[in-house]
């Protein structure tokens, strides 16, 4: 059995916690707040579901213990640079972590990688939504001034994507005070964003989401293939699984001596599953 430990106990360690005791071959060794001494912590591999810009800082102290890590860092920009920091530690201390193992990214890097595959030239656009964003919704909830918010992603098409930002302001907080440090959060900066003052988040709160991926392109020399992958979800619940099927294959990996950070278009897909590899082969091929 893989001992699993949860670091961070939000809305997607929750779900995470739901899919590890429905896993077969894991057992949950323990939930840690980020706030919480990780030096007893004993398990194969952390999962690291603390906020975005925690992310670093809490997995460098996981794998100095020689625990494998799992995290859902989103901040595109900044994933290779986290690859290429955590790298180095990981191979010093025997350790693997998965880096960025969410739906986007995560998951829909995959998708986004075979579409190439199967069409060199082209292009993809990725449309998310309509639905809660949790990067999003986290950044702007740690905005100076606001008590609770709700981060939406409304899509235009061609990947273009309108931010609906719904906050309840905490006492005496300037509106525009407010607004200015949402605007030009590094979260929102790149994407027309509106922030909406309401009296309260909860009455808005959903944690559904999607996506709509489609390439054009061409195959050789054919043109007009087109590809479609949708999908409608519950956010935090897909999250925490595509971590714990993620965690499966870190542990795999360090088992065969592999260390370092991974991308998940790094992992082998077969190394995400439970169960014989021979007979997975026999089914899905």
């Amino acid at each position: 059995m893989i001992r699993v430990a949860i670091l961070g106990y939000g809305n997607i360690g929750r779900a995470a916690e739901e899919a590890i005791h429905a896993a077969p071959d894991m057992e949950l060794a323990g939930i840690y707040h980020h706030y919480d001494s990780l030096e007893d912590m004993q398990a194969d591999v952390a999962l690291v579901c603390t906020p975005t810009r925690e992310v670093e800082v809490f997995a460098k102290r996981l794998i100095e213990k020689g625990i494998c890590t799992v995290d859902s860092f989103d901040i595109h920009t900044q994933i290779y640079s986290l690859r290429q920091t955590l790298a180095p530690i990981d191979r010093a201390n025997n350790a693997v972590s998965i880096i960025s193992a969410g739906w986007d990214p995560g998951s829909d890097s995959v998708v986004r990688a075979l579409l190439l595959a199967m069409a060199p030239k082209g292009i993809t656009y990725t449309n998310f939504g309509p639905g809660r964003s949790m990067g999003h919704t986290v950044a702007a909830k740690a905005i100076e001034g606001v008590k609770d918010a709700l981060s939406m992603t409304i899509p235009l098409g061609t990947g273009v994507h309108r931010r609906m930002v719904y906050v309840e302001l905490e006492e005496g907080a300037n509106v525009q005070e407010v607004e200015q440090r949402l605007l030009n959060d590094d979260y929102f900066v790149h994407d027309e964003t509106h922030m909406i003052v309401v009296d309260s988040v909860d009455a808005l709160n959903n944690v559904a989401h999607g996506v709509n991926m489609v390439r054009e392109g061409v195959s050789g020399e054919t043109h007009n293939q087109r590809f479609s992958y949708n999908m409608t979800i519950n956010n935090p619940a897909l999250t925490g699984q595509i971590m714990v099927s993620c965690a499966r294959a870190a542990v795999r990996l360090q088992r065969e001596g592999r260390y370092g950070a991974y991308t998940m278009i790094e992992v082998p897909p077969i190394y995400l599953l439970p169960g014989d590899e021979e007979a997975l082969i026999r089914s899905l091929v």
